[in-house]
């Protein structure tokens, strides 16, 4: 169905602390809303086990090392958390969450089977995931950043998050440097002009540049500073090769940064500086304060697009930092996946908890469309959310599902 910008399939709007159980509550109420397109989506399964202990067992009680002895969760329970299509071989290059440092792999669309990259011929085992961090370059290589599931007691044992070089061609993996010793990188961005590699980094939370023809890294400046995580899923590019993403503020005053204090920033690349701007994305219901930043894409027509945590669609305007609230076309809530389709139409993922969705919005008109949920009715699934996707030439989603609670997260096929 067809929605004006600004309207909202929310017709009551979900509270902050939405819990699980009330979020599956609420899908019930609104899958009357979606499927009405002819979408198909098929489940492409690397692992395929479920689990049933997360809140009994799990749940704020297991440590990083308890993980690490169950060998159901350390080998199996993994997250597709990013999705990057290659043209020159027909595969889908994901980058996995593994406790087991298994974190490399390839769907062959040719073969319709997954492939091992052996990414342990360089594996470190705090090398736990490529966490939106999977961009290609025009010289055919594939770049990717390592990111943490340990936390901070293990600081010194862990050697840091690496830049990763991949060639499709000849199969030739190798780690390019660690930009900062000790910490690892949540996502980066690719300026392939200029040869470098813009990242965010959690913990703590650092915006830096690394130069792929030096491999010398340039801390650009903090983005968070430890109160609460100021960064999206991701930072993106604009036509200038300026990058945009989120920080946060501190207010040490105060026992709590406030409502408004997730914000966005700027790094302008010819000052050589982070603009911390004063606002953020705007709330689904209209009261003072600001949604926290989920993804952040740019189609290349002029103006950036981010999703937000409660599943609000926005548009930015890089030159002023104007912020436009379009709507929320997939709750309940998160909207963290984009990308631009071969027909000019920008494609989304968003909703969680069992019911994500798939729209189509119109770049000219910021009207969007919902295309339907993303359930493979054969098997009788449906994705839990989606943290990346990618679409292929003749209009294929891949969509990479994560942070299932119940089962191994799954690769999803989309067709219209």
């Amino acid at each position: 169905m067809k929605i004006k910008q600004g309207f909202s399939l929310y017709k009551f709007i979900p509270e902050p602390a939405l819990s699980v159980v009330e979020g599956l509550e609420m899908t019930k109420k609104l899958n009357r809303y979606l499927g009405r397109r002819n979408m198909q989506a098929k489940a492409l399964k690397l692992k395929d086990r479920k689990f049933d202990n997360w809140r009994t067992e799990v749940e704020d009680r297991w440590n990083y090392e308890d993980f690490l002895r169950d060998e159901g969760w350390r080998k199996d329970w993994i997250s597709f958390d990013s999705v990057l299509f290659n043209p020159g071989d027909n595969r889908v290059y994901c980058g996995i969450t593994s406790f087991d440092a298994d974190i490399f792999y390839a769907y062959d669309r040719n073969e319709k089977r997954f492939i091992s990259l052996d990414y342990h011929r360089i594996a470190d085992p705090f090398d736990a995931k490529f966490h939106r961090s999977l961009v290609r370059s025009r010289n055919g290589r594939i770049y990717a950043a390592v990111a943490l599931l340990h936390d901070i007691d293990s600081y010194w044992e862990a050697p840091g998050g690496a830049i990763v070089e991949y060639d499709p061609k000849t199969g030739d993996l190798r780690k390019l440097g660690i930009p900062i010793p000790h910490v690892y990188i949540q996502s980066i961005a690719l300026d392939d002009e200029r040869r470098i590699i813009y990242g965010q980094t959690f913990t703590p939370e650092m915006l830096f540049a690394f130069d792929l023809t030096s491999k010398k890294t340039k801390i650009l400046g903090p983005i968070g500073s430890g109160m609460q995580m100021g960064q999206g899923e991701n930072i993106t590019l604009d036509n200038e090769g300026n990058v945009w993403g989120g920080w946060s503020v501190t207010r040490a005053w105060q026992s709590s940064p406030g409502v408004d204090s997730l914000r966005l920033f700027k790094y302008d690349r010819k000052r050589g500086r982070i603009e911390y701007l004063k606002h953020g994305l705007p709330r689904l219901d209209g009261a003072y304060g600001f949604a926290k930043l989920d993804g952040i894409y740019n189609p290349g027509n002029g103006f950036i697009y981010a999703g937000t945590g409660e599943g609000g669609l926005m548009k930015i305007d890089p030159e002023n930092g104007e912020v436009k609230l379009l709507g929320a076309p997939c709750p309940p809530r998160r909207l963290a996946a984009m990308v631009k389709g071969p027909d000019g139409f920008l494609y989304g993922a968003g909703g969680k908890f069992g019911n994500a969705s798939i729209f189509r919005l119109d770049l000219e008109t910021d009207e969007y469309e919902v295309l339907g949920k993303i359930e493979d009715k054969e098997e009788g699934v449906s994705a839990w959310q989606i943290h990346d996707m990618d679409i292929t030439d003749d209009m294929v989603i891949y969509a990479g599902e994560n942070d299932n609670i119940n089962r191994s997260s799954y690769l999803w096929e989309i067709k219209f």
